[in-house]
């Protein structure tokens, strides 16, 4: 039996990967359901040979898994075109099943440590099954289509469990910044989770779920553009490229899937639009449609292909001139050859997606013309425009826009044309194939040296800890509220603790030998009316002001004027007035600026950098938090407080202090070597311990407790 190979982008990628490396390739054979048993099993040989398994699959689940869910749903709701998407979609359960199908046959061929490279929407959920699975495993997972803004994600139903699948790869790969950006912005909304933006000199943000770090790259994906630009030099391409041109005609080509995303309709919209424009032009200009079918039983697909095929006939009824005909439409596969040899022959190339993850047509018109000619007509709404932004860039659906952009493309000097193909395959040579499927690679081998939270500490090591505290004649608990104790809540004021919390503190400070502190960023009037009837000491705003356990009164540390405040306040309030759901906290040291209801994940960036440039001349420190935006007085932090305690003795017994963000890696700091610091959540701190979340931190305090009483 004959086995071809893919001539796909993927497919070349990383063939020289799987040729040169012990790699297997796990994937769908295709429809298998015509062939006989005897010829299942001689094909299945064939791929052994090959290195590849296959993951076989009934026609019965192609059609729900495929074409119902994979591509009825995430297709057009990752590309914005949520009115097609089905009222109802019954195969979820199906596209869950094939998924846990593909985990479990990756799963038989891989060992503990192994690279796994998981590819597209198909598969969203394989990264968290192997996970569950193989824990040791190495994980990467790259998104070829877009990435949709956290408004059109969230009216996905199953959106908790596809996150929750994807964050089960260690490397997370995306073709443009914006795709990345919007998959962190769901993943922080909808799940909770943290996201660490790249530190300078760096592109890798990371997602820290429960204990392990995610790491998130931009990596656009290139074409084979040595390979390309040999075909095209051939005799055989520039003999057919010649045939394809017709004398004193201008040559429009759009190579596409037929697919409602690729923006067909509309490119015959605006052709239209420069004929009745351009009256000289007709007769002299002609566009050459090539689409390739697609998904023909799917009902969406039908309905386009006649849309477009209606276009054809009404624009070449109004314009044909003779045997000039303005449109020539071609429905079917070419082979690789004829496409390069239409690219030679273009005068523009013409790829205006509605949407498009990346568009690797654009690059490969690119890599094809070594002749440094020809025009680049390209979607700003396709992610290769973020890379080839010396092409002339349209929005498609301004149908007027385009028109003008293809009339601009046909009269365009000469020299302006090779400037600006000399500038995109400089880009498409640099940025090609093998340089994308290695930099992939390259990432998830780095992902487990790459700085994230340390897994959440065994239980037998926490018992050690308990045991020096109980065992300990003094001992002295630090401790923070808000995402220590309690959760976030979307107001400052909505944060008030529960009666187990209060029942929980009240135990832990009447324990025999313990001294217990509440060390928060909040104001003093919270603590006191929270906390004040318990025998335990408080420190508000950073330890800033102090209230000793025992006592009413508090007690102010110095600070410098704060007429710093009066610089910074109005711009706070300019955001609150422009950001509908943000607010302003004033307290005696600092001002904050919360926009947890907003939306956003981080802090406008204008504002972020208008505050980092009054630090430079102002005596202030800016605190970035979660959702929160604080600036300070300088000197105001937790770790001023360790001196305070160390002159009132109360360091000298076991010290145990829980933190769960930035402002708590001041207060471990300053605490003696010895002292047990704990890391509550993922935020990444300076600590010897970690717990998982609010429960974590309570269930430990709670195990303190218990075993004391016992």
């Amino acid at each position: 039996m004959f086995v071809e190979r893919s001539a796909g982008g993927l497919a070349t990628g990383l063939q020289g990967i799987h040729a040169q490396a012990e790699t297997v390739w796990v994937g769908w054979p295709g429809d298998t359901s015509r062939l006989t048993d005897e010829q299942r099993a001689e094909l299945t040989r064939g791929l052994d040979t090959m290195r590849v398994r296959t993951v076989p699959l009934s026609p019965a689940e192609v059609a729900r898994y495929y074409d119902g869910f994979a591509n009825g749903v995430l297709w057009p709701l990752f590309h914005y075109l949520i009115d097609r998407v089905p009222l109802e979609a019954a195969s979820w359960e199906t596209y869950v099943r094939v998924n846990q199908r593909f985990a479990d046959i990756v799963a038989e061929q891989a060992h503990p440590g192994d690279h796994v490279w998981v590819h597209d929407y198909h598969l969203c959920l394989v990264p968290g099954m192997l996970r569950q699975r193989l824990p040791r495993l190495r994980i990467g997972f790259f998104l070829h289509i877009p990435f949709p803004s956290g408004e059109v994600f969230r009216t996905l139903a199953w959106r908790t469990p596809l996150l929750e699948g994807l964050l089960g790869a260690d490397v997370i790969g995306f073709h443009t910044a914006s795709y990345r950006r919007h998959f962190a912005n769901s993943v922080g909304l909808l799940l909770g989770h943290r996201v660490a933006r790249a530190a300078r000199g760096d592109d890798v943000h990371q997602i820290f779920v429960n204990g392990r770090g995610v790491a998130l790259v931009v990596a656009p994906m290139g074409v084979d553009a040595v390979g390309i630009g040999d075909t095209a030099r051939s005799r055989a391409v520039d003999a057919q490229a010649a045939s394809l041109r017709q004398p004193g005609t201008r040559l429009l080509l759009g190579v596409d899937r037929l697919d409602y995303t690729k923006g067909i309709p509309r490119r015959m919209l605006a052709f239209e639009r420069l004929l009745e424009r351009e009256p000289a032009l007709r007769g002299r200009v002609r566009l050459l449609q090539v689409a390739v079918p697609s998904r023909e039983r799917v009902d969406a697909y039908r309905q386009i292909r006649r849309q477009v095929e209606e276009h054809v006939g009404r624009i070449n009824g109004l314009y044909t001139q003779g045997a000039a005909v303005p449109i020539h439409y071609v429905y079917r596969s070419l082979s690789e050859a004829e496409v390069i040899a239409h690219y030679r022959a273009a005068d523009v190339m013409l790829v205006t997606p509605l949407r498009d993850g990346m568009n690797l047509v654009a690059k490969e018109f690119v890599a094809a013309r070594s002749d440094l000619d020809g025009v680049l007509l390209l979607s700003e709404l396709a992610g290769a425009a973020d890379e080839l932004d010396a092409a002339l860039l349209v929005n498609p659906y301004d149908i007027n826009g385009v028109a003008s952009a293809m009339a601009r493309a046909l009269t365009m000097p000469v020299g302006e044309r090779r400037a600006r193909m000399s500038s995109l395959r400089a880009r498409v040579e640099a940025a090609d194939v093998h340089a994308w499927a290695q930099r992939f690679l390259r990432h998830l081998d780095e992902a487990p040296a790459r700085v994230g939270p340390s897994a959440a500490t065994p239980a037998r090591r926490l018992d050690d800890v308990l045991a020096a505290l109980r065992s300990a004649p003094r001992r002295l608990l630090l401790l923070d509220y808000d995402g220590t104790l309690v959760p976030f809540a979307a107001r400052p004021e909505l944060a008030a603790p529960d009666a187990p919390l209060l029942t929980l503190i009240r135990r832990v400070a009447e324990t025999p030998g313990t001294a217990l502190h509440l060390v928060s960023g909040r104001r003093r009037a919270d603590l006191e009316r929270w906390f004040g009837q318990l025998p335990i000491g408080l420190h508000a705003e950073h330890g800033l002001w102090t209230r000793w356990p025992g006592k009413t009164s508090w007690e102010m540390r110095p600070l410098p004027p704060d007429t710093w405040m009066n610089v910074i306040r109005p711009a706070f309030e300019a955001w609150v007035t422009r950001l509908p759901g943000s607010a302003i906290e004033e307290k005696t040291a600092s001002l904050a600026f919360h926009y947890r209801e907003t939306g956003l994940l981080d802090a406008p960036e204008e504002l972020r950098r208008a505050a980092e440039e009054y630090a430079r001349w102002l005596p202030i420190d800016v605190l970035p938090g979660n959702r929160v935006l604080e600036v300070r007085a300088r000197g105001t932090n937790k770790g001023a407080i360790i001196t305070a305690l160390r002159d009132r003795g109360e360091l000298e017994g076991v010290v145990l202090a829980l933190g769960d963000d930035t402002t708590d890696a001041d207060l471990f700091a300053a605490l003696p070597p010895e002292a047990h610091t704990v890391q509550v959540g993922d935020v990444p701190l300076p600590a010897r311990h970690r717990v998982d979340g609010v429960e974590g931190a309570r269930a430990l305090l709670e195990r303190l407790v218990v075993r004391e009483e016992v």
